[in-house]
């Protein structure tokens, strides 16, 4: 029987210790261990109470990661590992959704992301001009830094008076495209994104996003499960084309598609939440062919709750992976593989609303117990590799014993 493996990213759960962190703004930045400290603090009270109980991933190293990552011992995360763990580094010059990923699928970014400069407005005119014209519309609303979910209740009344595209952008490499999925039209919006993806991907861009959502002014405006990204490919094969050439089937959960422009991708498992795409992980455990490769981005620990900087609500998110956690692995075969670890970190208790510099934990289910130490994203794809026995042909080496 030929093994498979499980490739779990918790969208921005970092765990500090960056030692680049200054360089972007983040120094002492530590998601998991600051969500720990709220929590025994009372500090995280909203629908939930007391310390961060996270069993599973405790006994998987998640505590010990976090001290090993920052020096942090996280109150409530003291447990003795029962898997593998360690905590990564990233060495792309970034703390985006692509650069993480495609690093953890071995291959680090060769060039420096184009960042828009936090002025207003935010893009030149011959870029306005450019959206205007795909868009058919006199103009566009924001034009400027911004959260989604606020800009939203800023601009959303504007954009059905007007009909023009709420555009926006942050410390990442992003241009993003907020629109009413009705009033607009969501075939329309995500035309809109890919028509102008190429100008932008040319610029070094990493992303066009499209951000539908519904509502009105006196309802509120909530954006809906229709993003989509549309991002650069990357700049060589990556562990899903490893795999893939190797005979392998790769299953994508949730953005990890978009996020590899579809390259080396056999079939796509999407979801309208997180709880959607942990019952697309809970068939796979069965369903997945052996020798595959289950590839999966949770995202709403970043787009909900670091970016909103909700801390009850990171923490709560957290738990309810736990529990979820505990089930899928014990439903595992003999010989699965299990990689639980992040892409970047988003600290909700950090000023501001962006992602944070951080070192992520490596969490291993599967291949024994004891400590990795410091290692490099790009040593979990090396891992992976090695596990499905497919050539690694990244930088990165296995630490799997």
């Amino acid at each position: 029987m030929k093994p498979r493996a499980f490739l779990i990213v918790l969208d921005s759960v970092g765990c500090g210790g960056a030692p680049d962190a200054a360089d972007f703004g983040d120094a002492g930045a530590n998601t998991l261990g600051h969500i720990a400290v709220a929590c025994a603090e009372g500090r995280a009270e909203d629908g939930r109470s007391g310390p961060l109980r996270l069993p599973r991933l405790d006994a998987l190293g998640l505590g010990r990661a976090i001290e090993l990552a920052s020096g942090l011992r996280a109150p409530g995360l003291g447990a003795a590992p029962q898997g593998l763990w360690g905590a990564a580094t990233e060495m792309s010059k970034g703390k985006d959704t692509p650069s993480g990923h495609w690093e953890l699928a071995g291959v680090p970014v060769p060039w420096d992301w184009h960042y828009f400069p936090r002025k207003l407005p935010a893009f030149d005119p011959e870029l306005v001009r450019r959206v205007c014209e795909l868009a058919g519309t006199g103009g566009i609303l924001g034009n400027c830094h911004a959260a989604g979910i606020p800009i939203l209740g800023e601009l959303g009344a504007e954009h059905l008076r007007t009909g023009w595209p709420i555009c926006y952008t942050s410390t990442d490499s992003v241009f993003q495209i907020a629109a009413h999925e009705e009033a607009f039209g969501l075939e329309r919006l995500w035309r809109l994104c890919a028509d102008l993806a190429p100008l932008l991907h040319n610029m070094r861009v990493g992303r066009v996003i499209a951000r539908p959502f519904l509502g009105s002014e006196a309802t509120g405006f909530a954006r809906t499960g229709n993003r989509r990204d549309f991002a650069m490919t990357p700049p060589a094969p990556t562990l899903c084309d490893w795999v893939q050439r190797a005979g392998g089937r790769v299953h994508a959960v949730g953005k990890i598609g978009d996020i590899f422009s579809g390259q080396g991708i056999d079939q796509l498992h999407k979801g309208r939440d997180d709880l959607a795409l942990l019952e697309h992980m809970s068939r796979l455990s069965g369903d997945a062919e052996e020798g595959s490769l289950t590839f999966c981005n949770l995202v709403e620990f970043d787009s909900l709750y670091g970016h909103t900087r909700d801390v009850s609500g990171y923490a709560r998110a957290l738990e309810r992976f736990d529990r979820w956690l505990a089930g899928f692995l014990d439903g595992l075969r003999p010989g699965d593989l299990v990689i639980v670890t992040a892409d970047h970190g988003n600290d909700p208790t950090a000023p501001g609303t962006d992602h944070t510099r951080e070192r992520v934990p490596v969490l291993v289910h599967g291949a024994g117990a004891g400590e990795i130490g410091h290692c490099g994203f790009v040593d979990v794809a090396a891992s992976v590799a090695a596990h499905l026995r497919v050539p690694s042909q990244g930088p990165g080496r296995s630490f799997l014993p």
